[in-house]
């Protein structure tokens, strides 16, 4: 543990999306199914960190971390992890974790009201969805009063786009629906909401020039490489990360399920210019996420 605050001249990296996967007492972020699927999908071996571990993981490796969990409830009919948890090991490891929160699209008014009490009294510096798991348009107009909400509070949205791993392999997907996850959906909330600052995760399989398309016509948003190894990105991505996106490329890895050590090796022989390296692994995620204002 450390009441070092984030030193953003010491870590060499931020990775924007890591997950929390357990509450580290015998609950889940996923049904048992999903879970096992999802591990299997992705070659998990072992079972998931605590935070107090996923910290110790980044701090070992001199980087920051985006933590987050994601709130399905109505879709799944599973208890979430709680957001307040999450934001509890962020200030127990402030030197590496970086708190986000995560709130069911389905409750409405009174998801806004929650939201606004994790940033006013837990710090959350954004909030994770993923419209997939979440079974959720994410340019349906009843969402707008909580994507007004966080604009307000100066938030930054993080959306699951594309594939997902989570059901990849089980019955009907496991009832996961990908076309929720069209990256194209967020060019109507970028839109409406150009002081939301919006993150588009992964590479958007199979709607990657839909995502460049929309991460290069609105200020606004941004896109995570998580999910993949780089060697497996698709040439359109690499081009617009060296070239026109070479500011709104973030690094991420999607731990624990692909691990930031296996990212790196991958990235190193990826042919992006030694003047955007920096970009990608750092200095974009600190101008997305504001921590420069800290």
């Amino acid at each position: 543990m450390s009441d070092t605050a984030l030193d953003l001249d010491r870590i060499v990296a931020i990775d924007v999306h890591t997950h929390a996967e357990t509450d580290g007492c015998g609950h889940y972020s996923l049904p048992e199914p999903l879970r096992a699927g999802a591990d299997k999908y992705f070659g998990a071996e072992s079972g998931p960190p605590s935070l107090d571990e996923l910290a110790d993981y980044y701090r070992q490796r001199n980087m920051a971390a985006v933590v987050f969990t994601v709130d399905a409830e109505s879709a799944l009919g599973h208890r979430r992890l709680r957001n307040e948890d999450i934001a509890a090991a962020a200030r127990r490891h402030p030197d590496v974790l970086i708190p986000f929160g995560s709130v069911d699209p389905a409750k409405g008014a009174a998801g806004v009201e929650e939201a606004r009490a994790l940033v006013s009294d837990h710090g959350v510096r954004g909030f994770k969805f993923h419209p997939s798991l979440q079974a959720f348009w994410p340019d349906d107009p009843a969402v707008f009063p909580l994507y007004e909400a966080l604009e307000e509070l100066g938030m930054v949205a993080l959306f699951h786009s594309g594939q997902t791993g989570i059901g990849a392999g089980l019955p009907g997907g496991g009832g996961i629906r990908l076309r929720y996850s069209n990256p194209m959906a967020l060019d109507e909330v970028a839109a409406r909401f150009p002081g939301l600052t919006i993150i588009i995760a992964h590479p958007s399989f199979p709607w990657q020039d839909e995502a460049l398309a929309v991460a290069t016509h609105k200020p606004n948003v941004y896109i995570d490489l998580s999910g993949w190894s780089p060697k497996y990105f698709p040439p359109q991505l690499v081009q617009y990360a060296n070239s026109l996106l070479k500011h709104k490329v973030l690094f991420g890895s999607d731990f624990p399920l692909i691990s930031p050590d296996r990212w790196m090796q991958d990235f190193t022989d990826l042919p992006i210019k030694d003047a955007v390296r920096p970009l990608i692994l750092k200095d974009n995620a600190v101008a997305a996420l504001k921590l420069r204002t800290q």
